[in-house]
């Protein structure tokens, strides 16, 4: 969603694709660019529209909610399969996963696909009004596309790192044990942190989104099912132990 600060002159800006700025960046070091521009975006008015939501409920502690999410929207032009539908569908496995070995989470694991994340997190917003959050566990999401995972970033209490470890010493015999930390977290669930309480935030740390982060290059066609069923996997792991720990995460 385009941002300006406060008190600086609003001008017209545009994101290009990477391999345009790629040649953009080429040519300027030879000199002065000029490019025309043909922008036609509108603002039209607010509308209603949904996030969904669906529980596995947990066999011990059903009233606490570890949250895995992904959003619906995407750019237009093109499809959003990288931003974000294989989020979506990473989530949407997670369940599916665990019924189909038969294995019951004790806490409730919760797939939130989070309407209007690109136009300024509303979905995951108004779910943060709504929801209980106290009783939320921890929050999964993937919005970084659907390369091969190597492993996921953690937000929070680093008091709660040594928890992961089991976890983590799983995922390492598919090379996707690593653990990056960073201060905050983003997207739709930084709208529930914000209400404190400890999260996770899961994500491929290296994939296609930074070169394919514009929409009419966004397709089908650049997802490999393999590398989707790879990070669903990790997903449905990290879901499944936090979903389990004995003890609350430290917030």
């Amino acid at each position: 969603m385009m941002r300006y600060a406060e008190g600086v002159k609003q001008i017209p800006a545009a994101a290009v694709p990477y391999e345009d700025a790629e040649i953009i960046a080429h040519l300027a070091r030879s000199g002065k660019v000029k490019m025309k521009m043909l922008l036609t975006p509108k603002t039209l008015p607010n509308t209603t529209s949904y996030n969904v939501i669906a529980d596995l409920k947990g066999s011990e502690k059903p009233d606490e909610i570890v949250v895995v999410s992904g959003h619906l929207d995407s750019w237009d032009l093109g499809t959003g399969a990288l931003d974000d539908a294989v989020g979506v569908a990473m989530a949407m496995q997670v369940p599916y996963l665990l019924k189909e070995l038969k294995i019951k989470p004790k806490r409730t694991i919760r797939v939130v696909a989070f309407m209007n994340e690109e136009n300024g997190f509303v979905g995951a917003t108004q779910y943060a009004k709504e929801a209980n959050i106290e009783k939320h566990f921890a929050a999964i999401e993937a919005d970084l596309g659907a390369s091969h995972p190597i492993g996921f970033i953690f937000a929070g209490n680093r008091e709660a790192l040594p928890f992961f470890a089991p976890i983590s010493k799983i995922l390492n015999s598919q090379g996707a044990g690593q653990v990056d930390v960073k201060p905050s977290a983003s997207s739709d669930i930084s709208t529930l942190t914000e209400k404190a309480f400890r999260h996770s935030d899961l994500g491929s740390i290296r994939g296609l989104i930074s070169i394919i982060i514009t929409p009419a290059a966004d397709t089908l066609d650049k997802v490999v099912p393999k590398e989707l069923a790879e990070n669903a996997s990790l997903m449905a792991v990290l879901a499944y132990g936090l979903a389990n720990l004995e003890q609350p995460l430290p917030r």
